[in-house]
């Protein structure tokens, strides 16, 4: 891991009250960031998070809500003047149709989730994962123009790419976050802003937890690698916003452990 590749640097995570985020917000601070926004919309859980990171300061804030994205990024701009690394890695899973899948496959009977599938669980994955990128992508780019540049990092998906049966709101929120965000990527080089995307597969972080077992079990079986850590994660985030990438625009990293390897 490079040393002091962030040094000075003024970040914002989002979804850093656990997982991924929370572990780019460790990273970044080892690796000199002068300031860190650590934003989550669990306020107890990213204060706890930022209670031991001294150059962390904690922010709430729900990325489906556009008001409040909005509202953060002018505090940031505000407190610091600008914003030189954006990581979003806030995002939603759907225990419920995890809880399907797994009982059809307990039972042996054939999957049915897209006839189940609610408006309300439709919508809560597409505004946090789909509405929530746009409105960070959106704010993002207004404060990076202003200040001249940056790098910004979205949290997709391999299941965008390698769909699970069972899961089309999720794979579809995915794939929206990769296409919205190599089109952002192609129209903000110009203003001196990177945008690069991250496609985890398995990662053993709280959403993980909540996938019963014996899909986690599947998951973790053959000869790929299994759950990457969240501090695997976060370094090939960090990566991507580091200095080391400055020729890699609009790319999708898939980090899946070898689950598949062509999109």
């Amino acid at each position: 891991m490079a040393e002091k590749d962030f040094e000075g640097a003024v970040a914002f995570v989002t979804g850093a009250g656990s997982g991924m985020g929370a572990a780019v917000c460790r990273a970044l601070a080892a690796r000199g960031a002068e300031k860190v926004y650590a934003v989550d919309v669990n306020t107890d859980a990213v204060t706890k998070v930022t209670a031991e990171i001294d150059c962390a300061q904690p922010l709430a804030m729900d990325v489906s809500n556009a008001d409040q994205v909005r509202e953060a990024f002018e505090r940031v701009a505000a407190d610091s003047g600008r914003v030189d690394v954006v990581v979003h890695a806030a995002g939603v899973d759907d225990p419920v149709s995890k809880q399907w899948i797994y009982e059809a496959r307990e039972s042996g009977e054939k999957l049915d989730v897209l006839s189940r599938l609610t408006d309300d669980a439709w919508r809560r994955v597409m505004s946090i994962n789909l509405d929530g990128t746009f409105y960070v992508l959106r704010e993002a780019a207004r404060l990076m123009r202003k200040g001249g540049g940056g790098s910004i990092v979205t949290v997709g998906s391999s299941s965008a790419l390698d769909t699970l049966s069972g899961y089309p709101h999720y794979a579809a929120s995915k794939a929206g976050v990769h296409a919205m965000s190599q089109a952002a990527a192609k129209e903000l080089l110009p203003f001196g802003i990177r945008v690069n995307t991250v496609a985890p597969g398995p990662v053993d972080t709280g959403m993980a937890a909540r996938t019963p077992a014996h899909l986690r079990e599947a998951m973790a079986a053959g000869p790929a690698r299994g759950y990457a850590t969240a501090d695997e994660l976060a370094d090939n985030i960090l990566y991507l916003a580091s200095p080391a990438a400055a020729n890699v625009v609009g790319a999708i990293l898939l980090s899946n452990g070898g689950q598949f390897t062509v999109p």
